[in-house]
């Protein structure tokens, strides 16, 4: 008996996550109210790249006159950095940025899907990273300048301290030195903020007074952080202008009418799919259908939930993780079948037919899973791909022997179902 409440409670939370995908999933926001009170009213939106919706495509030049390979191929990893903060502060989703070297030149490439006001765009993207170290005004309760920029930061690097804790070590140059100095002598104990384009980037207290121009810069940040702040330090240190080459709005490569006919020419390779497990497997293609609408609800409320920004890359990768969904669920019973086959009950070749497929799905999804993932670290529209197969491939692993498991489970309990023809196996099957 106790299994029995088991089963029906696992299958109970099946329905309420259903429900609850449902709310996201329904078009232009669900609305529930009792009694003139809202309980819900949330619209979530599927974003869409480039490629689906148009955008700007930006190409800029950079100036890197005086710098050496070395110092020019930094400058444009921390442009690249910089310039992603200020679009993602601008509300761009997913935008696609990279950096290229042709014909002598450092080149900054930028994707924007969704931009309607160009010019803003440009304007943003365009100007030189602006560091400045301020002071805090008890006064005005605000930072003031101290006349010190990234124009006399020589540099910043990732160290560690004595507990092998990250720290970030900072070192000016020139007139920087003795400002610095300066600085951090007359403001002991006072706290001393990096802005960088306006924004902070970090604060810190001055504990002593700091000669010769080299400082330490530590706090409860990880590894991680440090680098990141690191990173945007050096993107102010090093002012690399940037010079706008090629300017292109982009269209929707696919167009609403093609988009219209990407989702028929999908629903009805869904049907197919569908008729071919019901037509194959009987009883098991139902529950599999069932299985396969779980999928899809359950995707399209993660990737709406999550804000996924979906490709033609992304189309591509659900496709393919339905069609290991639906892979998985063959596995799955014809191991069924052949313990049906060996004569087993009908609860116990269900529960070995799941076992037994296991290690063979798992390690498919693994290696699948392992080259999406090492797609996804190329960068670039492949991401959208990547990101949409994993998912997909731990959504389907769940559906599978999760959903299908406890559909399946709970139906065998039924004995006008315990039949052998449901099963796709002659008689004599138990």
């Amino acid at each position: 008996m106790k299994a029995k409440y088991k089963l029906f409670f696992r299958f109970f939370l099946i329905l309420i996550l259903v429900g609850f995908s449902f709310l996201i999933v329904w078009p232009n926001g669900a609305k529930i109210k009792i009694k003139n009170k809202v309980l819900w009213d949330k619209d979530y939106n599927v974003k869409q790249g480039l490629d689906l919706q148009g955008g700007a495509r930006l190409v800029y030049k950079a100036k890197t006159e005086g710098l050496s390979s070395e110092e020019a191929n930094d400058a444009m990893k921390s442009l690249a950095k910089n310039i992603e903060r200020r679009i993602n502060s601008f509300g761009v989703a997913e935008p696609v940025i990279q950096t290229a070297f042709s014909s002598g030149e450092h080149r900054l490439i930028v994707e924007m899907p969704g931009v309607k006001d160009i010019e803003e765009a440009v304007d943003l993207i365009g100007k030189t990273a602006e560091l400045e170290f301020k002071l805090f005004d008890e006064e005005s309760s605000d930072y003031t300048s101290t006349g010190l920029t990234g124009k006399e930061l020589k540099g910043a690097n990732v160290t560690f301290d004595e507990l092998g804790k990250p720290q970030i070590s900072i070192e000016f140059k020139g007139d920087g030195i003795d400002r610095f100095a300066q600085i951090t002598g007359d403001n002991v104990g006072k706290p001393l903020a990096t802005f960088l384009d306006g924004e902070p980037l970090q604060i810190a207290t001055i504990r002593d007074k700091i000669a010769g121009g080299k400082g330490v810069i530590s706090g409860d940040f990880d590894l991680k952080e440090a680098q990141e702040i690191a990173i945007q330090l050096n993107a102010g240190a090093l002012p690399l202008s940037v010079e706008l080459s090629e300017q292109r709005e982009v269209g929707a490569t696919l167009g609403h009418e093609s988009v219209q006919k990407s989702l028929y020419a999908g629903a009805m390779g869904v049907i197919f799919v569908a008729l071919f497990m019901l037509v194959y497997y009987r009883f098991q293609g139902v529950l599999s259908t069932v299985g396969l609408a779980l999928y899809l609800i359950l995707m399209l409320a993660l990737v709406k939930l999550f804000g996924i920004t979906i490709t033609m890359g992304g189309i591509a990768g659900l496709i393919l993780s339905i069609g290991m969904t639906m892979e998985t669920d063959v596995l799955v019973f014809e191991r069924i079948r052949e313990e049906l086959r060996s004569g087993k009950e009908y609860d116990s070749a269900v529960r070995l037919g799941f076992r037994n497929a296991w290690p063979s799905i798992r390690d498919s999804n693994a290696v699948s899973a392992i080259i999406a993932a090492l797609l996804y670290t190329t960068g670039g529209t492949i991401r959208g791909f990547a990101v949409v197969l994993i998912l997909g491939i731990v959504v389907g692993l769940a559906t599978t022997f999760i959903g299908t498991k406890t559909f399946l489970s709970i139906a065998i309990r039924f004995k006008f179902l315990r039949r052998p023809w449901f099963f796709t196996v002659r008689e004599g099957a138990k």
